[in-house]
């Protein structure tokens, strides 16, 4: 399980509904709304 960077929501890598890849890292979400806010500003949650 990781979090969610943006909602801390715990996440199952393998089963997220979304992820990103930002500075080689690859962040999981728990729903495309909480991508859609990470995309528009990662700095603040990475």
């Amino acid at each position: 399980m990781v979090k969610d960077p943006v909602c801390d929501m715990e996440v199952d890598p393998e089963e997220a509904p979304a992820k990103a890849e930002y500075e080689g890292e690859t962040y999981y979400f728990c729903a495309p709304g909480c991508k859609r806010k990470f995309e528009k500003n990662p700095e603040e949650y990475v």
